[in-house]
């Protein structure tokens, strides 16, 4: 079977050949073209496809965002100084301003400065989000369709769930502590106002080319416990899977930090799959005790070598361990794909990731 192959069974509930692998090289490949050894196009060409199937890796991501955002009745300026990435927006309400610093070091940037710094600035981020409408944009995902062929499937992103764009994004996660605590009505209203207009872009990401539809939240039970989850978190999830189910596609979220607090309520919600779980030794729960935390439900669960695996950090005799360790598992069931928890880095060692594909052929069938 080809990796589109099995991971189509696995999603359909049926029982390939072998455990399905599919990694997240985006981030390793980010590096590469950083230091000169792929070429600056390489994400988007044929060869970048080419090389997920030399290396024997299924591909599913990188996913994008499948619609245009466009800000009305704003002042929008946007501009670089060196390594920071600088915009200013302003509104009748106020300005707000954001900077993300790009680390050479890592290959990644990172908000230094937030959009939202305090309950003061929530009407004019409301103000923003009312005046925010999207169009669709599908080129990339009507050219990944005819990329990936038989090594995977084609994703795209839903916008996150309202709470989880301020925490990660917009606000982090001690301003919007302080909201919850000194300004809950405020905050309440304005996830009311994100939600609108998120549900908005998501209509637009359904009704994509995509077959697989992730809402990229970047959760961990150590930011979002299960009073904000159950508040603010979990019926968007819920509505979104049930609707990308009726349009015949597949639906997943980004799982990628602790998971004992989230996973059983997660996995509640219809969605397909629960995507870059982290075991343990890295995360908070091991690979025996995912299906007993999950509720026992059908939901998919994608992930398990964490991304410092495929670094000199790891010896290869762990490495093997762990992988044989994880196989052991994901073979006892059709219920799991083995993924990237979640990205192979930048310093990712090639030996290791052609390793993976080795130790499934040996390990890894049902």
């Amino acid at each position: 079977m080809s990796p589109r192959e099995r991971v189509l069974a696995i999603l359909k509930g049926q029982t390939p050949d072998l455990v399905p692998w599919f990694g997240d090289l985006d981030y390793w490949a980010t590096a590469l073209i950083g230091r000169g050894e792929k070429p600056k196009d390489f994400k988007l060409s044929d060869a970048y496809i080419g090389w997920h199937r030399d290396l024997g890796v299924g591909f599913y991501l990188q996913g994008y965002f499948p619609f245009k955002v466009i800000l009305e009745k704003c002042e929008v300026r946007e501009w670089s100084e060196g390594n920071l990435r600088r915009r200013r927006i302003e509104t009748p309400y106020g300005t707000l301003r954001e900077t993300w610093t790009w680390l050479p070091g890592s290959y990644a940037e990172a908000p230094t400065e937030r959009l939202i710094k305090s309950a003061a600035d929530l009407p004019a981020y409301r103000y923003i989000h009312e005046n925010t409408h999207y169009e669709p944009d599908y080129l990339l995902a009507e050219k990944r369709r005819a990329q990936v062929g038989e090594m995977g499937v084609v994703l795209c992103y839903l916008p996150k769930s309202p709470l989880m764009q301020m925490i990660a994004l917009d606000a982090g996660v001690t301003v919007v502590a302080e909201l919850f605590a000194d300004a809950p009505e405020k905050l309440r209203e304005t996830i009311e106002v994100v939600r609108r207009s998120h549900d908005a872009a998501a209509r637009i990401a359904a009704d994509s080319p995509a077959e697989v539809l992730m809402i990229p939240e970047n959760l961990s039970s150590e930011c979002v416990g299960k009073t904000l989850y159950e508040m603010f978190v979990g019926d968007y999830q819920q509505t979104w899977a049930a609707r990308i189910r009726e349009t015949g596609k597949f639906s997943c979220i980004h799982l990628d930090g602790t998971m004992k607090g989230l996973l059983r309520e997660t996995c509640s919600r219809g969605l397909t799959f629960i995507e870059a779980l982290t075991p343990a030794p890295v995360g908070d729960l091991e690979i025996e005790k995912w299906a007993e935390w999950s509720g026992n439900s059908h939901t998919i669960l994608w992930g398990g070598i964490p991304g410092v695996y495929f670094t000199a950090l790891v010896t290869d005799a762990e490495f093997d361990r762990h992988l044989k360790r994880l196989l052991g598992v994901m073979r006892s069931a059709p219920r799991y794909v083995l993924g990237v928890a979640d990205q192979v880095p930048p310093d990712g060692l090639e030996w290791h990731v052609r390793r993976v594909r080795e130790l499934v052929e040996r390990y890894g069938v049902y």
